[in-house]
């Protein structure tokens, strides 16, 4: 096998998405550290991608079960992470990205006080296991003359989840829900700051190696001194591999992975197979870079073949059916359509429903 086919190959193993075994949405997600999640359903295939028949409903009994939940643990960004995890994962990266996004409320005209008498509003409005869509919560500071234009509104809302006061709800129909987390997760427990990033880097790199130290500073968002830190204190509990110059961390114990038959993943939008790197040229050839990128930070749904991304792919709904359409990078073969045939059935399953193909 090539370089580029070595680590994908045992990417795909590492994230759960070949010789999977995993039953339940908790475990994934506390294997993963965390799945990004800003795109809702494409998050719930991400985690029923890597659970053994899961569809999902399952995902989502899971969410309402509270053992994982939905919030903005890192990068200023939307994931799922384990309820158990929740608390030590925001102490440790959540004052970060409070840091970082100074400039940003100071555009905004969010100072300290608005914060603090946001946070003394929802506590009235939520204690008691009381959950509110985000229209609501925008109320909620709106009869209070705290503005919510701009962008104010969910800048409010992600700093105080950030701090730990907010995490998100079950759904209401197709309106998401707020609550505060010392209710919604009360068993959440924190760790000292150090036993914390060894845990982080200990998490990120069995289930996202072969992977480098800078893609663990990418993933996380910590300083590339706490990666370093973080990486120091995981490796007893790590192996590492040298690739064209370049230093991997990786599990102890894999198996050896050889040729198999030709193997087709649909993988959704912002997929941590791809997002999770700073460097994805392993599993993307840099030409189609930009096939993949949306823009504006939007990542297409790929499709991998061999764990190589080799094509996009959109769905869309009708009569009781999931329309698949692939995009293709270049001309497929017939076992690379076979494959993605058949990829394309274990999605449908996932949502319960037919696939017919444009």
């Amino acid at each position: 096998m090539t370089t580029t086919s070595i680590i994908a190959r045992y990417r795909l193993y590492n994230q759960h998405i070949i010789h999977n075994t995993v039953k339940e949405p908790y475990d994934i997600v506390r294997r993963m550290g965390a799945i990004q999640a800003q795109d809702y359903l494409a998050a719930l295939w991400a985690i029923g991608l890597r659970v053994e028949g899961a569809n999902e409903t399952a995902i989502e009994q899971a969410i309402a079960e509270r053992s994982i939940v939905r919030t903005w643990p890192m990068r200023g960004t939307l994931h799922f992470v384990a309820a158990a995890d929740i608390r030590w994962i925001l102490d440790l990266l959540g004052p970060r990205m409070i840091a970082r996004a100074a400039g940003r409320y100071l555009q905004l005209g969010l100072d300290e006080d608005t914060f603090a008498r946001s946070r003394d509003l929802f506590v009235i409005a939520l204690q008691g296991n009381r959950q509110l869509t985000r229209a609501a919560m925008y109320q909620v500071l709106e009869n209070a003359n705290i503005s919510t234009a701009g962008q104010r509104g969910i800048h409010i809302l992600g700093r105080l989840a950030q701090e730990g006061l907010l995490c998100f709800g079950e759904r209401q129909g197709k309106q998401f829900t707020f609550a505060l987390l010392s209710e919604w997760i009360p068993q959440a427990k924190s760790l000292p700051r150090e036993q914390a990033q060894a845990e982080l880097a200990l998490r990120y790199f069995s289930s996202h190696g072969p992977a480098m130290l800078e893609d663990f500073v990418w993933w996380s968002g910590l300083t590339s001194s706490d990666a370093r830190a973080a990486l120091d204190m995981a490796k007893p509990r790590l192996a590492s591999e040298v690739i064209d110059g370049r230093t991997y961390w990786l599990p102890i114990s894999v198996p050896a992975l050889g040729d198999e038959p030709i193997i087709a993943h649909l993988i959704p939008a912002f997929d941590e197979y791809l997002v999770g790197y700073k460097d994805r040229s392993a599993v993307l050839d840099p030409q189609f870079f930009l096939r993949t990128n949306a823009g504006g930070g939007m990542l297409n749904p790929a499709i991998l073949i061999d764990g190589q991304v080799l094509g996009i792919w959109k769905r869309t709904f009708k009569k009781g059916a999931v329309v698949i359409k692939p995009e293709w990078f270049t001309e497929p073969t017939k076992d690379q359509l076979d494959a993605f045939n058949i990829a394309s059935e274990h999605y449908g399953a996932f949502l319960q429903l037919p696939v017919t193909f444009v």
